[in-house]
């Protein structure tokens, strides 16, 4: 019987090669990331739940942090281009079940981020549509349609999704500075004021929560590395798109939640913490800028969706290539795209709405805030495993980076990452916005317990019975290559054995 080599196969175990520039990969990092709704959202949640006027020092603060964790973070993704990224890293630096442990604690966390957005976008839609074309549908109606559209988008070549997203990453962008500069230049009473920037406003009571709420503003600036296999020279463009993202996030946050300091003055935390929260930044400016603003806070969320759909995809797509997850899911179609771990996801996405609708959850505070709060919570045992990760990595490859780049910068940012990790733990009640000992505080973040303990004892089984899988784990397109080769050899032995049996 013929055996068909990979080569042959209609179906592909890599992504598309060479497709996504620095300014592509930052379009997909500020998509997740989402800045018209995190200013929009979590600036004004930061200011009601802490009670504090220095949530654009914090932004600042996690911002340094983050950008002393990158420095590690890149020097391993120019090592090693893999779209499991975390997955990756966490692997080859603290070992192959801690890796699988990471793999389903990303998937479990990114997932959390993208089927949550849909509990904001049903709603949303529902009264944006009552509002400016008198229909009235309910949430769920909104949030399938939603679902719909983005089951249509993540599939797309990855390029051409990157188009999308960066026009309306752009205008996202501009909005934001437009109201920006509308709320600095209309202080209140009290006079301009740029004191909330400074770390000293910072102080020790409500610290642990207005950091832990400000660093979950950040969650998907860690995705460029996701897309390393797809980018043209990932040497050069997945540190760049890290590092410019981040100082571009930074600086949007912070302006942005001083212009809310400046504008509201002395008012800003009871405004806050009243029913005109969720207008907050779009009352800074009149009429049509308004207007616009929340319009664009609709694209902002589906923009933020699509991305998320994307980068889950590619995760389960880098687990079924190493056969960590079943090997449908490492394939991908004439398109480069990961059709099977797209396909999972956007079905994962219906069940959490089918579910939030008959278990009638709230779907803003228990959908969209639960479920992205915890996402976000997720993103940062990551960031705190990886930075440990790299340590060990470099501790047993001197050669390339420097001291810094291999053992302070990670090494700092090792203690900071699971000092905030623990203070949003500690802090966990006031995130979610809920009283001290709930239900909630323990069982959410408890997921990714569950999901670490489940990953690392399915790499033990894996080494038990699926030695060459095991194997494989972190390696990547490494490990496809090796088997490649291997199948290829052992399809050369049998084709010369006949041969040889004849001549002799």
């Amino acid at each position: 019987m013929p055996t068909r080599s990979p080569a042959n196969s209609k179906v592909s175990a890599a992504l598309a090669r060479d497709r996504l520039g620095v300014s592509s990969v930052m379009f997909f990092i500020l998509a997740g990331v989402a800045p018209l709704t995190v200013t929009a959202g979590v600036v004004p949640t930061a200011y009601a739940v802490t009670g504090l006027t220095s949530v654009p020092a914090a932004f600042l603060v996690v911002a340094v942090v983050l950008g002393i964790f990158a420095v590690g973070y890149v020097a391993m993704a120019r090592r090693i281009p893999n779209s499991g990224a975390f997955y990756a890293f966490i692997s080859q630096g603290l070992g192959k079940p801690a890796g699988v442990g990471a793999a389903l604690v990303a998937v479990a966390a990114y997932n959390l981020l993208q089927v949550g957005l849909y509990g904001m976008i049903g709603p949303f839609l529902a009264a944006y549509a009552k509002d400016n074309f008198d229909v009235d549908a309910p949430w769920g109606v909104w949030a399938f349609g939603a679902w719909a559209l983005v089951t249509v988008l993540g599939p797309l070549r990855v390029d051409l999704s990157s188009k999308l997203l960066g026009v309306l990453s752009t205008i996202e962008l501009l909005i934001i500075t437009a109201l920006t500069v509308r709320g600095l230049s209309h202080p209140a009473a009290g006079g301009f004021s740029a004191r909330s920037l400074s770390p000293t406003s910072l102080h020790l009571t409500g610290l642990g929560a207005v950091l832990a709420v400000a660093v979950l503003g950040f969650t998907g600036f860690e995705q460029a590395p996701v897309f390393s296999e797809e980018a043209r020279d990932h040497r050069r463009t997945i540190p760049l798109a890290t590092f410019v993202s981040l100082g571009v996030i930074a600086v949007v946050y912070a302006a942005a939640s001083l212009a809310m300091n400046v504008y509201y003055g002395g008012d800003v935390v009871a405004t806050a913490q009243g029913p005109g929260s969720a207008t907050m930044l779009f009352a800074m400016a009149p009429g049509l800028l308004a207007s616009t603003a929340r319009t664009l806070f609709l694209t902002s969320l589906l923009a933020a969706a699509v991305a998320f759909h994307t980068a889950v995809g590619r995760y389960m797509w880098a687990l079924g290539r190493e056969r960590v997850l079943p090997a449908a899911m490492g394939r991908t179609g004439s398109n480069g795209v990961p059709r099977a771990a797209s396909g999972v996801q956007s079905l994962l996405g219906a069940v959490a709405i089918a579910l939030a609708l008959a278990l009638h959850w709230d779907p803003v505070s228990q959908l969209f805030f639960w479920g992205g709060t915890t996402g976000g919570f997720g993103i940062l045992l990551l960031l705190a495993a990886t930075s440990a990760g790299v340590i060990r990595y470099f501790a047993g490859t001197l050669d390339g980076e420097n001291v810094w780049q291999r053992l302070i910068a990670p090494g700092v940012s090792t203690v900071l990452l699971a000092a905030m990790a623990a203070l949003c733990v500690d802090h966990y009640d006031v995130l979610l916005n809920v009283p001290a000992g709930s239900a909630a505080t323990k069982i959410l973040p408890g997921i990714f317990a569950v999901a670490a303990a489940i990953g690392i004892v399915w790499a033990l089984i894996l080494r038990r019975i699926e030695p060459d899988a095991y194997a494989a784990i972190g390696l990547g397109s490494t490990a496809v290559l090796a088997r490649t080769t291997a199948f290829a050899a052992a399809a050369g032995t049998a084709a010369a054995a006949p041969a040889e049996g004849s001549a002799s």
